[in-house]
Order: C-alpha cells, then sequence, then structure tokens
C-alpha cells in the first residue's frame, strides 16, 4: 500500500515529520516498508545567481558564467541556452552527487576553462524529463536549500511517498483514510471530518440492475447509476500525480477517478460504456464455459459458480475483480454506467484463484470493504466525475440491501490493564476507541464497544485490547519482574522430569550424538512398523499424506533422517531426540522417549586401525551412560522383548524388573530398515524418562563420601553354564551374594566349546570384595566365596568349573 504525504494531508491534518509517521506507523501494525523521500537527495543543492555571463573563448555553445554562492563568487562553464546574467539557479558544488546523470562532480576543465561545478537542469535532478535548459526560478535567496524553496514554492516536485506491509486483518488500511485515522488516534494529528452529500439524480436509470437469488450471499449489494454527456480525457495533473507517485499509470479522467478511490477510501469501482451495454445489467453465477476479454487483454473462461455482471449480449465484467474490454470506457465515451457493489470476500478469492487474476479490486474485496460506504462511495465518486468531467447523473439504481455489520461486545478497563501490563486509564481507553472510529460507553466495570462496519477483523474482547493496546504503544511498556511467589529462597522452577530430559539431552550431545527435532507426525506405513497407524492417531486433517498418524516412536523420525542423509553421502551417522511417543489418541495417551541411532563406523579412518563398524555393546554403553546420568539406579536386569523392529538375537531390554522397563537396546531388524530404505547394519536405543525411579533423598547436597582404609581382597571364579545364559545373570547374582561386602563384579574371560562339551560355555568372573569395619579373614573370604557360588548356582544353574 503505497501514498504520499501530501495525500495523506488531504485527511489528516498534521505537522509530523515523516520520520515521525513512518516511526508511529510501524509501532501501529503497519510496518514501513521503505519511504521514497525526493528531498534527501536534494538536500546538497543550494540556490545560486548569475552574476555575469560571456562566451567560451573556444566554443560557440558554451559560456563562462560567474555564479554568486553561499560560498562565494563561482566560475562554471556552461551550455544551457538560457544561461544568462540575472538569473536565480541550482548550483551543484564539487563533490556533490547528481542522480540524473550518475555523477559525482569534481573541479575539471572544459575547452581549457575550468569549471567549480554545475547549473542544473530537471532531468538531472530527476524531477522530470525536461532538460533543453537550466532550472530558472522566479524567487529564491543565494544559498537557500533548493529542498527547501519546492517545500514552499513547489511541493509536489518533493512529496515524499510511504509504502507500508498490510496484514490480512487490516483491510481498513487500505485507504490513506484508514491510514490516517490510526495516525490521528495516535495523535499525530486531527482526522479531517469527511462527508458525502447525495447527488441528486435528474431522470431515471436507463439501465436496470437485477441479483439472481441463488447469488445473493455472494453479491448482497449492488449499487449504480447513469452519468450522460461526460467529457473523458486525461485527469487533472493533481491526480495524475497522486497515482504517478504510487506507481499507477494515469489512463483517463473516469479510470483514474475509480482507482482514485480505490485507494484513497479503500472502495473499488467500475464504469461501464454505458452506451455498450445492451439491456439491463445481471448479477448471477456462471453455468460454466463462458468467456470474457477482460480490461487486461486477456479472455478467461468461467467456471460454474463464478460470480459475473451480464448484459443481454453476456458477460460484461468479472464481479468484484475485472471488468471487460467490450464495456470499458474510451476517450470518446459520452455515457457511463457508476458501479459500487459490496462482494463476498471468500467468493472472490475463489473466483480470483480459479481464473489466476491479480487486481486491487480483488485484492481489497477478498479482505472485505466497508459494506455500509457502498451507497456513499457511489455518490463521491459521482460527484468527483461530474466536477472533472461534466455530465448529468441518473437516479441510483439499486438491488439487494447492504448488510448489517452492526456487533457489540464488552470491554472492562482494568482487564485491558491486567493483560497489557500498562496503566491506561478508562477515559484514555475509551479515547483510543472512539478516534479509530469505535463508540463506547457505560458507567459500570464494563464499557459497551460497538464495532465500525469497515473492521470486520473485530470479532471480540482481545481484539479490543489489542486495539488499545497498539495505539497505546507497547513502546511504552516498562519492564517489570514478576511479583515472588513465596519469601526466602527462590524455589525450583524446573520439575524432576524437565531437569532429567535436560540432563538426557546433554549427555547424549556429550557423547556425540547430534539432536534431532522430527515431526511429531509420520505416514501411516511407517507408524504400522512400530506398533501403530491405527484410526486412533490418524490426524482429521493432515498437512499431506506423510504426515497422516501420531509418532508410536521415536525411532521412525531418526531412520527417515538417516535415509535422507545417507541419500546425501552422509554413512557415519550419531543422531538423538527426546520427545513425546503416542500409543493412543488421547491428551494423557503420550509419553516422554529418549531414542538415538547409531549407523556406519565409530570414526574416521586413521593409521592405527581404530576403526570399526558400531555394534550392539556401544548402543548399550551410551544407553546406559545416559540413564546413568538420568539418576537410574547402576544395577538393571537385561531382558528379552518381542518387539518386532529388534532384531530377535541381538537386543536386550534394560529393566529393574519385568513391569520396570527403563530402555530397550539393540540392533534394528533389517526388515524395517529395507522397509525405510536405510542401509544397514543400524543399532538404537529408546530410553523412557519417566520409568526413572525418583530419588529418596531430595536434597541437593551430596553425601558423605565413604572411603574405607582397609584392603580390598578379588577372587576369580570360573563358572560352566548352558551357552545361551547371560553373563549379566551371573554377574548379578554374585552382585546378590553380600551386598554389603561385594562392591565390584567383572567379567574378564570367556570360553565355548572344546572340552566342556556342546552347548556349554565358561565365564570367568572377577568379585573385589572390600571391608569397612575390619580386615577379612581367609575363614570369612571363604565364606563369601562359598555364598557366590551358591547364589549363581541357584539363579543361573552354573556349577563351579573344575
Amino acid at each position: 500500500m503505497k501514498f504520499t504525504l501530501s495525500w495523506l494531508k488531504t485527511h489528516l491534518d498534521t505537522t509530523a515529520s515523516v520520520e515521525d509517521i513512518a516511526d508511529a506507523l510501524t509501532d501501529l501494525g503497519l510496518e514501513v516498508e521503505g519511504v521514497e523521500n525526493p528531498a534527501a537527495k536534494l538536500a546538497g543543492f543550494r540556490l545560486g545567481r548569475v552574476t555575469h555571463a560571456e562566451q567560451h573563448p573556444d566554443a560557440d555553445r558554451l559560456r563562462v558564467c560567474t555564479v554568486a554562492t553561499d560560498e562565494g563568487d563561482k566560475q562554471i562553464v556552461c551550455g544551457a541556452p538560457n544561461a544568462r546574467a540575472g538569473i536565480t539557479v541550482v548550483v551543484a558544488r564539487p563533490g556533490d552527487y547528481v542522480p540524473g546523470i550518475d555523477v559525482t562532480l569534481s573541479v575539471g576543465k572544459i575547452r581549457g576553462v575550468e569549471s567549480h561545478g554545475m547549473m542544473c537542469s530537471e532531468r538531472e535532478l530527476e524531477l522530470s524529463d525536461e532538460h533543453n535548459g537550466i532550472i530558472e526560478l522566479p524567487s529564491g535567496e543565494v544559498g537557500q536549500s533548493f529542498a527547501d524553496w519546492l517545500a514552499e514554492h513547489d511541493p509536489e516536485k518533493i512529496d515524499p511517498v510511504i509504502e507500508i506491509a498490510i496484514t490480512p486483518n487490516r483491510q481498513d488500511a487500505l485507504g490513506v483514510r484508514g491510514v490516517a485515522r490510526d495516525l490521528a488516534a495516535r495523535g499525530l494529528g486531527t482526522l479531517k471530518p469527511y462527508e458525502v452529500a447525495p447527488v441528486k439524480g435528474s431522470y431515471p436509470c436507463p439501465i436496470s440492475v437485477t441479483i439472481d437469488t441463488d447469488t445473493l450471499d455472494g453479491a448482497p449489494h449492488f449499487t449504480g447509476r447513469v452519468i450522460r454527456g461526460v467529457k473523458n480525457g486525461p485527469s487533472p495533473a493533481w491526480l495524475q500525480a497522486q497515482l504517478k507517485a504510487i506507481g499507477l499509470r494515469p489512463i483517463s479522467a473516469l479510470v483514474d477517478i475509480t482507482n482514485f478511490f480505490t485507494y484513497d477510501q479503500n472502495r473499488p469501482l467500475h464504469v461501464f460504456d454505458a452506451d455498450k451495454v445492451k439491456g439491463g445489467l445481471r448479477v448471477h453465477r456462471a453455468k460454466g464455459g463462458e468467456e470474457l476479454l477482460a480490461l487486461d487483454e486477456k479472455t478467461y473462461r468461467f467456471g460454474a459458480g463464478h460470480m459475473v455482471i451480464s448484459d443481454d449480449n453476456g458477460p460484461e465484467s468479472i464481479a468484484g475483480i475485472m471488468g471487460g474490454e467490450e464495456t470499458g470506457c474510451t476517450d470518446e465515451t459520452v455515457n457511463v454506467f457508476l458501479e459500487s457493489a459490496w462482494w463476498d470476500p471468500v467468493q472472490i478469492a475463489y473466483t480470483g484463484r480459479d481464473l489466476k487474476i491479480h487486481s486491487d479490486a480483488r485484492y481489497r474485496f477478498e479482505r472485505g470493504v466497508d459494506p455500509e460506504f457502498t451507497r456513499d462511495g457511489l455518490e463521491a465518486a459521482t460527484q468527483m466525475i461530474l466536477d472533472l468531467c461534466g455530465g448529468e447523473a441518473s437516479d441510483v439504481v439499486e438491488a439487494g440491501a447492504a448488510l448489517k455489520m452492526a456487533r457489540s461486545y464488552s470491554l472492562n478497563p482494568a482487564r485491558v490493564i491486567s493483560l497489557v501490563g500498562m496503566d491506561i486509564p478508562r477515559e484514555e481507553q475509551v479515547r483510543i476507541l472512539t478516534a479509530l472510529g469505535f463508540s463506547a460507553s457505560g458507567s459500570g466495570e464494563t464499557l459497551e464497544v460497538w464495532v465500525p462496519s469497515w473492521r470486520r477483523d473485530v470479532q471480540g474482547e482481545a481484539d479490543l485490547v489489542e486495539e488499545v493496546a497498539r495505539v497505546a504503544s507497547l513502546t511504552k511498556l516498562a519492564p517489570k519482574p514478576l511479583p515472588r511467589l513465596s519469601t526466602g529462597v527462590t524455589r525450583a522452577v524446573l520439575t524432576p522430569m524437565q531437569k532429567r530430559e535436560a540432563t538426557g539431552r546433554r549427555t547424549l550431545a556429550a557423547l556425540g550424538y547430534n539432536e534431532c527435532v522430527t515431526y511429531s507426525f509420520i505416514d501411516q506405513k511407517s507408524a504400522a512398523l512400530f506398533g501403530g497407524g491405527t484410526d486412533a492417531v490418524r490426524l482429521e486433517n493432515p498437512i499431506s499424506s506423510e504426515m497422516s498418524h501420531m509418532r508410536p516412536a521415536l525411532l521412525p523420525g531418526l531412520l527417515q533422517a538417516a535415509a535422507r542423509n545417507q541419500a546425501r553421502g552422509m554413512t557415519d551417522l550419531a543422531l538423538f531426540e527426546l520427545g513425546a511417543a503416542f500409543h493412543g489418541g488421547e491428551p494423557e495417551e503420550q509419553h516422554t522417549q529418549a531414542a538415538g541411532l547409531l549407523i556406519g563406523q565409530t570414526g574416521p579412518r586413521d593409521p592405527h586401525g581404530a576403526r570399526r563398524a558400531v555394534d550392539v555393546f556401544d548402543a548399550k554403553a551410551d544407553a546406559e551412560a545416559a540413564l546413568s546420568a538420568m539418576g537410574a539406579p547402576a544395577r538393571m536386569q537385561i531382558m528379552r522383548s518381542d518387539d518386532p523392529w529388534w532384531h530377535p538375537g541381538r537386543h536386550g531390554v534394560l529393566c529393574l524388573g519385568p513391569k520396570k522397563i527403563l530402555g530397550v537396546f539393540g540392533e534394528i531388524h533389517p526388515k524395517i530398515l529395507r522397509e525405510m530404505d536405510v542401509k544397514g547394519p543400524a543399532m538404537g536405543f529408546v530410553l523412557y524418562p519417566a520409568e526413572i525411579p525418583l530419588p529418596k533423598n531430595t536434597s541437593a547436597s551430596r553425601g558423605a563420601l565413604e572411603i574405607s582404609d582397609l584392603q580390598p581382597v578379588e577372587r576369580d571364579f570360573a563358572f560352566v553354564t548352558d551357552v545361551t545364559t547371560a553373563a549379566l545373570d551371573l554377574v548379578n547374582a554374585a552382585l546378590g551374594a553380600d551386598k554389603a561386602l561385594i562392591t565390584d563384579v567383572s567379567v574378564f574371560d570367556e570360553f565355548i566349546g572344546g572340552s566342556l562339551g556342546e552347548g556349554r560355555k565358561s565365564i570367568a568372573l572377577t568379585v573385589r570384595m572390600q571391608p569397612r569395619d575390619k580386615t577379612l579373614t581367609e575363614d570369612e573370604i571363604e565364606a563369601t566365596a562359598a555364598k557366590i557360588i551358591e547364589k549363581v548356582g541357584k539363579a543361573t544353574g552354573a556349577t563351579l568349573r573344575g
């Protein structure tokens, strides 16, 4: 949306500078995208007076002039035919940039004579295309700024142009008057009154208008009238200048008037050549297949349901979007039919998108124009046509009726202060709303606020609060600390689960994993691979077919990320994500997971051969490290699961019992990798932070460090057991033999087959015993060893190797 400062001042009585206006507009929510200020590039040019001029000694068309400037007399060589003594000119001095010729001046010699600057023409200063001579001013003092002289004598030539961005909810600001209203409410001037006087018709309108019943929902109100005897031609200079300044091409007086009201009042209009309209005008829906040559010289084919305006010959206008070439106005037009109607925004948007037409009318109607200004817009435009083009107006012909947009909402001034955080007195709130065109009244705690017809975006109390806040200016909002909920030491803000999740993220990142943030939505096929994909977690309105279901786990998203990375040459991956997974469609049917994925090698190639493929034990070590950091007990059981996405023989469940599962680690099943287009093998883990027991001691302080001064004792045991027995089962059994005395058990050897027989293996353990009170005797060591043998035997069926 563009407008000039002078255009704005036709609605706003203000002395504010362009800079103040631009700052205020951005603060009001009408972001200024640019300001074209011609005065800025003329700031360095000063007025001078030619005191003497003589013929150049070596050129017939050049003259050597002595020019009085604010820096004294300067010698300037000039080739303009009107260069002579006694005229007031615009001087560019050495060092000045001349925009019209893209040159920064310096002292130079022209045919052997020094020239200290130049006297400028209008084209050289980009004021016009005139370059037959230098600028001659009828007045002005030597040394006066040329920009100041123009501001006083010819302000249109330096009229600043302001461009603002319009958000979809501020359709009222698509007219200069709407912008002026906001600035007046802010206090940058006074909004000038705008009254529309009806133009009395002198004869019945010869063109009738009807709206089909099935079209009334899209075109509830249509007004028009014939103006005969007009003289169409170029519009006045002031109107052409305003339109040119905002980038519009003047066409003719009639068309320029409709464009003027489009930008001035946000009221698109259309003029038909009345002599080319056959019969009456009918607003109806197209059957489909009809065609129209529009004013942009393109032919459009209508679809069924598109709204059109037709006469007896067929469609003559695309309703609310663009007129037809056949009934368009030309310089020969003498009788016109002026149309002002209101069109439904949604249906205009549908038609515009279907036909791929972009026009100023569509842009405004699909955002919503003032329905109560339809008749007034017709009257105001009629008067302007009569003033500029002459003619005689008919009576107004009207179909339908203006929509009644009257509505009111309650507003509690105290709640405004609470929500905005600023002390805005009740009287100031009423003043702001009144200045914006609202009507606010009420003597109790609440105000009854009536919304003006041009603000269809205001739909409740929250919108009223926003209006008050933006005009009052949130830049005045002073930062204030939140009130203390309790005295003394502030309580912890984060919950134990939030702390646990943060710790898990830091730990996995420290282990070398890259964090991923994937969508909570995945495709049905991928969800089904991990136990999901049911109707309970299907989205009613998915973004795409690849995001149709809530994810049952985090691994599918990580595998999809891995596939994308592998497709781009990244083969060694360590990814993790911590987020929610969903096992149902209800709010409480979700749980937090921390998942990791390892693919490829453990590191880059090196001369020492340390590089190797990742394996299950890498995933196990990282899972245990993350669980430990989040507060899991050091001693956990490892069991099997029946989840089909894990390799059946290469995974384990980390738990504190069959019903207390803290996580799962292992190799991803090759079938899953094939389905998700991932090159394996791939190792992964899934942890459940919420399942980790909370510590009994919630104190932030650590307990006393216990160090024994007695010598520990280590004993080695070799047990023979079945080949399917897990080594961890033996380790846990040995630890449980005497929890107070035994501090560590580790595996240091494994032997399978041989003399042990088929299906048998030997596992060697080192057991560390740490006495607390006294040094262990040999009998006590042997008694503990016997307990270990017995405990391991009962738990696993293992026997001591002979």
